[in-house]
């Protein structure tokens, strides 16, 4: 049995490791590219024609969306570079001041032309084109490679269908939410103990340094939105990536008043130093309901990434009843909070600060708020879609994919208002 064990988790490594993005994209770049020069090589007149390959290397991305996008523009600056230099060769040869002349002028054509981070490509194709002696052989073949490139990157991306990282992203919406309650329980304990002001602030950098997790989640999530762009694999891409994504936005305000309790309770323990910040029965309901909304956080981030409608069903059913027991205690704290501040009205508005935020999150995480704020970004979208593209929204609606369908199978229907 201990050998099947290990036999299954080296057999997990190697499946995650085929899906790591670097070890994607160094395969499907070195394919790309080696096939694009082998075509290359019958069909350009140059005698090593390595801008199919280079093309290729540049095209190829880890998902299908940012292939077609990149290609384009790509393709866009080195026709727009070869065009620069054709003109330039009619009327300058190369010279020191031609070449600058070349460089501007390609440079602002290239800004022109919208060809995004491919500009100085421009200018790179157009000194190549210049610097040769027969102009109009080299610019043809060097279009005509980079036409090569550009298609053998897409049919790479085409053939050898690029995952989709939805389960990644997912992975890191439940990172953060595990760092959030990682967080919360700390607080709650120290704040029951009695917490010196060092490391009240303690907690409070720690809260500030979340920013940076968030910019990491949100880098994954954005991978996985292109993923499902143009991925003939999944239905009802809108949805998965409308889901995460305003579950990313949830997570992200609840790490913003999480900084302002940390603050508040910071605030409050530099102003009762040497006292405790709570009383005995105040701080072990605070910590109670920390630990709660914190259980609550990463239900809410199962539900989220749980793309199944049972699935999806069970999940929220948990968070109602997570929820449910931290109002009620959250009742509880706002009873002590208030005896205490009518014994002791000095800063009684730091305790009303710290009840404020913590309903602030429980408002964020309430499965209504959450399932109308769904629905707004839906509808959001859907009017996006349709002035952007009329006819493919209505061929979307005769096939019956319409924003219901969508509703219904994220598991929001009428059960959810």
């Amino acid at each position: 049995m201990r050998e099947v064990r290990e036999w299954a988790a080296h057999a997990g490594r190697i499946a995650r490791k085929r899906r790591d993005p670097v070890v994607v994209q160094t395969l499907r770049s070195a394919t790309a590219a080696t096939i694009a020069y082998v075509i290359a090589l019958r069909l350009s007149p140059e005698p090593a024609p390595l801008t199919a390959p280079l093309t290729a290397l540049l095209v190829v991305q880890v998902t299908l969306y940012a292939t077609i996008t990149n290609g384009f523009r790509r393709v866009n600056a080195v026709v727009t570079g070869v065009l620069v230099a054709i003109a330039f060769s009619l009327l300058v040869g190369l010279t020191w001041w031609s070449l600058a002349l070349l460089l501007v002028a390609s440079l602002a054509v290239g800004r022109l032309v919208r060809v995004e981070e491919y500009v100085p490509e421009v200018a790179i194709s157009a000194m190549l084109v210049l610097g040769v002696t027969t102009v109009g052989d080299t610019a043809w073949a060097r279009v005509v490679e980079t036409l090569i490139g550009a298609v053998v990157g897409l049919a790479c991306n085409l053939l050898l269908a690029p995952p989709v990282w939805v389960e990644e992203a997912g992975e890191s919406i439940e990172g953060l939410a595990r760092r959030l309650r990682q967080l919360m329980l700390r607080m709650g304990e120290e704040a029951a103990d009695g917490t010196p002001v060092h490391r009240a602030e303690k907690q409070l950098h720690e809260a500030r340094r979340l920013d940076h997790d968030i910019v990491e989640v949100d880098a994954a999530l954005r991978q996985a939105e292109d993923s499902l762009r143009l991925n003939p694999r999944v239905q009802d891409s809108v949805l998965h990536r409308v889901v995460m994504r305003t579950g990313l936005d949830t997570l992200e305000i609840c790490t913003v008043v999480l900084r302002v309790l940390a603050r508040s309770l910071t605030d409050l323990a530099k102003e009762r130093e040497p006292e405790p910040l709570f009383e005995p029965e105040t701080g072990a309901a605070l910590e109670q309901l920390l630990s709660e909304i914190a259980d609550a956080v990463v239900s809410f981030a199962v539900l989220v990434t749980t793309h199944l409608s049972a699935s999806a069903e069970s999940a929220e059913e948990r968070l109602a009843a997570e929820l449910r027991t931290a109002a009620g205690t959250r009742d509880k704290l706002a009873l002590l909070l208030r005896e205490e501040a009518e014994r002791d009205l000095r800063h009684w508005q730091l305790p009303g600060a710290v009840l404020t935020e913590v309903n602030r999150i429980l408002d964020e995480l309430d499965t209504e708020h959450r399932t109308r704020r769904l629905f707004e970004e839906l509808d959001r979208v859907s009017r996006e879609q349709r002035a952007r593209m009329p006819r493919l929204t209505r061929l979307r609606e005769r096939l019956g994919v319409t924003e219901q369908l969508w509703r219904n199978r994220a598991g929001f229907g009428e059960r959810s208002r």
